[in-house]
């Protein structure tokens, strides 16, 4: 008898199915595919990547296959030729039609997945880089069985996996979050069974950022808090020296993700990370 385990990650060949504005600088792709029917994902924030063509392209360059050395071979296709790979986290997927949501912060200046989710239609291809398995390592949120208070922090990047987390929580769990945001229009209703109070930090209205905002919140008292950061990496730092130093949460329940750094591409921050 032979046992199969299914690769936890693979390729998937999509099309653009639709996009929405959800305010001035978030814009909402919806990706389909029957390749869907592979996909498969506990949510929270799952991470996944998506490769783009460049202009001119019918169809984004990527290795044909999924192995050990596909990081390299991808790396390997000639510049202006290899697929533009960007991260994301799921905002959410839904069957019968499998689609899959995923939420881009049109930047300024527009980088080049900016300048692409913008000018997204239907049809147009993109390659995604996701899981086959709904428990996967590029989920990230694992608060311990015994927490007691969840404390998040993200900025525009991290919005829809914190919208996804507040989903996915049980009811009557305390939560504490801020969120910050370039403009008012990127403010969200977000909803969740969870016992949560969601402070919205608007960067164009004045209000205080990142350690200072959390620095002077009177927090629940708990024996047990879980925390979860994400967004720019210099904030990320920050925020989890904050926690740990001046809070003196214990590391081991802090879980921390640089999702882009100011002044660098993607690319830029792989190299130097």
């Amino acid at each position: 008898m032979t046992t199969a385990v299914a690769a936890p990650f693979r390729f998937f060949s999509l099309r653009v199915v639709t996009t929405r504005r959800l305010g001035p600088s978030l814009l909402r792709v919806t990706l389909g595919g029957a390749d869907l029917r592979h996909f498969a994902s506990d949510g929270r924030d799952q991470s996944l990547s998506l490769f783009l063509p460049h202009p001119g392209q019918d169809a984004p360059r990527v290795p044909v296959e999924l192995g050990d050395g596909w990081w390299q071979a991808w790396r390997e296709l000639p510049d202006g030729v290899r697929a533009v790979m960007r991260s994301y986290t799921l905002r959410a997927l839904r069957r019968d039609p499998d689609e899959i949501d995923v939420d881009v912060v049109l930047h300024e200046p527009a980088g080049h997945a900016s300048r692409w989710a913008a000018g997204a239609r239907a049809g147009d291809p993109v390659v995604l880089l996701g899981p086959a398995v709904a428990d996967n390592r590029a989920i990230r949120f694992r608060p311990p069985e015994d927490t007691d208070l969840v404390l998040l922090w993200g900025d525009e990047t991290a919005l829809p996996a914190v919208a996804a987390i507040l989903e996915s929580l049980p009811p009557g769990l305390r939560v504490r979050a801020w969120l910050e945001v370039r403009d008012r229009g990127t403010v969200q209703d977000l909803t969740t069974p969870a016992d949560a109070e969601v402070t919205w930090l608007v960067r164009r209205d004045g209000s205080p950022m990142a350690v200072d905002a959390v620095r002077a919140a009177r927090l629940p008292p708990a024996n047990r808090p879980y925390v979860w950061i994400a967004g720019e990496s210099g904030c990320v730092k920050a925020l989890r020296r904050h926690f740990t130093a001046e809070r003196g949460i214990d590391r081991r329940r802090v879980t921390f993700v640089g999702y882009w750094r100011e002044g660098l591409t993607e690319e830029q921050l792989r190299e130097v990370e």
